[in-house]
């Protein structure tokens, strides 16, 4: 099966009808919405002036047929605590909530769509090139 994560900033991509976006989420099966991603998304919303609108945006994505809500697991963690720890090793340590992230794409073997280059730093981590 052929399967996306959206990182934090893809998603808000999305939402602003990115094409290049709109075109990678065309192309899977199953399109991941992390917890960790959603968390982000939800104080996002709380901060800006549209919460109403967002939530509404985000609620209708989610009952899309492509998209599941991918909740941390056991080997979740494992990954996560290795990751870290091999960022920490290396000196390249990145946000906590995207080491998180970054956990949940290897586990599921799924490709992360995300603008943010430290996720390079993440060994065996599949990341989407647009």
């Amino acid at each position: 099966m052929n399967t996306l994560i959206l990182d934090t900033n893809a998603y808000n991509r999305y939402t602003a009808g990115e094409s290049v976006v709109l075109d990678a989420i065309q192309k899977v099966d199953v399109v991941y919405m992390s917890i960790f991603v959603l968390g982000e998304l939800l104080y996002g919303f709380k901060w800006g002036r549209r919460e109403r609108e967002n939530r509404l945006l985000l609620r209708k994505f989610l009952g899309g047929a492509k998209s599941r809500i991918l909740e941390g697991t056991e080997a979740t963690s494992e990954h996560y605590g290795s990751l870290k720890a091999h960022l920490k090793k290396n000196g390249t340590p990145i946000p906590l909530n995207d080491i998180w992230i970054a956990a949940q794409a290897l586990e599921t073997g799924s490709t992360l769509v995300t603008f943010d280059l430290h996720f390079e730093h993440v060994p065996g981590l599949r990341i989407w090139t647009g």
